[in-house]
């Protein structure tokens, strides 16, 4: 098990523009050849976008993109005709294929927080798609079957305690509270990436919120 502590990562962004970043990978001018990606997931991205503030549109290609709003509310659009709000408990899924544009906006009035991670498509090309599943529940896995992946999310009460995933690579993010992950204290925006998971729990010292991707190896690859 390998674990990044919130203060480890990238930060980046635009401050006189109303945007907050933090990325968990190596990202934009952060280049670290030591950071790529952990099974799928290339990127991991706390946002926190100002009332009015955004990303102006801008191209995606081959990227499968999975966004969790914590905060606030998510305005997307995309060059596919998609305009979708979304908001916290909802999972909205971008697959880029060969190529789309979006726009991400905080339209709303509160400030805007949410968790953008990207995962590597098994294969190239293919047509852009978009999904949103509304007020996911915890016992319902999301499934990326493009990347191999699947998102499970977990609310915990303190005391409370849930499995981790058995799977060749596992991610786990901690959106919110403090947990026990196999002894280590995670708290809010720290990270774990666990390697042939067996057996692990998570258990809620507080109230908590966690993002679980459970990953399966690419087919004759060692990764």
């Amino acid at each position: 098990m390998d674990v990044r502590r919130a203060e480890e990562r990238y930060r980046g962004g635009d401050a006189a523009a109303g945007i907050e970043s933090w990325h968990a990978f190596s990202f934009g001018p952060h280049y670290d050849p030591g950071n790529l990606r952990f099974g799928a997931v290339i990127a991991c991205n706390e946002e926190r976008l100002l009332p009015g503030a955004g990303f102006d549109e801008h191209p995606h290609s081959h990227t499968e993109i999975v966004s969790w709003v914590v905060e606030g509310e998510l305005t997307h659009r995309d060059s596919r005709g998609h305009e979708t709000v979304v908001r916290p408990g909802d999972v909205q899924r971008l697959s880029a294929a060969a190529g789309i544009r979006h726009v991400e906006r905080n339209d709303g009035e509160r400030p805007l927080r949410f968790v953008q991670m990207w995962l590597a498509p098994r294969a190239a090309g293919g047509e852009p798609s978009y999904e949103i599943v509304r007020g996911i529940a915890d016992s319902t896995p999301y499934a990326v079957p493009q990347a191999g992946a699947m998102l499970h999310v977990r609310r915990l009460a303190a005391g409370e305690r849930t499995a981790v995933p058995d799977a060749h690579h596992v991610y786990v993010h901690v959106v919110r509270g403090e947990v026990l992950l196999d002894g280590e204290k995670l708290r809010t925006g720290d990270a774990a990436r666990l390697t042939g998971a067996e057996g692990p729990e998570a258990v809620g010292v507080t109230p908590a919120e966690v993002l679980m991707w459970e990953m399966t190896a690419e087919p004759d690859s060692p990764v």
